[in-house]
């Protein structure tokens, strides 16, 4: 794990900090090998060389973003398009209950064919 991320995830909210360790270790089960740096100030997740995921957080949320998402549907209220829909990102709040295992499967079809 990439010290700098460490240092990121430690400056902020404590509620926020669980759910950023939470989304790091669901990315490293997910995806092996990933490369994991800090980028753009944000914590960045590669596959081979290729955007796989961002963690951002925000003032009352930690955003998490999946990058190859065009077949991935919207799911009201959990998961929505960014741009072109080529990205899908998930906004997650104070006591909001997470389902890590979607956000693992979205993770891991998103990322299946980055060679």
């Amino acid at each position: 794990m990439n010290s700098d991320v460490t240092e990121y995830i430690s400056k902020v909210q404590p509620w926020q900090a669980e759910i950023c360790e939470k989304l790091r270790r669901m990315v490293h089960d997910t995806v092996p090998d990933v490369d994991e740096r800090l980028q753009y100030g944000k914590p960045h997740y590669l596959k081979n060389g290729h955007y796989a995921a961002v963690i951002a957080v925000a003032k009352g949320k930690v955003n998490f973003m999946v990058f190859n998402a065009t077949d991935i549907p919207e799911v009201k209220g959990f998961i929505r398009a960014m741009g072109n829909g080529e990205r899908k990102a998930a906004s997650l709040i104070e006591g909001q209950g997470i389902d890590y295992p979607l956000l693992a499967d979205i993770l891991a079809k998103t990322t299946a064919s980055l060679r």
